[in-house]
């Protein structure tokens, strides 16, 4: 019998990210995407980060992730910073005016949890993200085996 898993993951993934950038939008949050909410999310738990760091955070390769910090430092979500006792080093930070998005933004993920878990019990909902766990944890070890060949 052929396994639906992944397939199944792919559409919901697409699916959401409709929904969210829908939502995100009643929230007038117009200028950004889900890809770099993903990003700002990871900078609202943790701001001034380097490179390296956010790209560990977020599951992004680099050029990927360098491609979308650009873009959100030309929208004015974020600066670039360069610490003066390691001018190699680049730190990430958000900027004022974005940290005014974060309270909107987490409303509209907590609108997603709510409409993801919709008449599960709790008993589920922990089961089922376990076994997210288990395949995210399964497929970062592949990816690490894969890097060092």
């Amino acid at each position: 019998m052929l396994r639906q898993g992944g397939f199944l993951i792919s559409k919901i993934h697409q699916l959401s990210g409709r929904i969210f950038s829908r939502k995100l939008k009643a929230y007038n949050i117009n200028e950004i995407n889900p890809a770099q909410g993903r990003v700002l999310f990871a900078l609202w738990q943790n701001d001034n980060v380097s490179i390296q760091e956010l790209a560990g955070k977020t599951s992004l390769g680099k050029s990927t992730l360098t491609r979308m910090l650009d873009r959100l430092e030309q929208s004015g979500h974020l600066l670039r910073v360069f610490p003066s006792e390691d001018r190699r080093k680049t730190l990430i930070q958000l900027t004022e005016e974005n940290k005014k998005m974060k309270a909107a933004y987490e409303q509209v993920s907590l609108d997603m949890n709510e409409l993801f878990y919709e008449g599960f019990q709790q008993s589920e909902i922990d089961e089922f993200e376990n076994y997210l766990v288990r395949i995210l944890n399964t497929l970062d070890k592949y990816e690490s085996q894969m890097r060092r060949k």
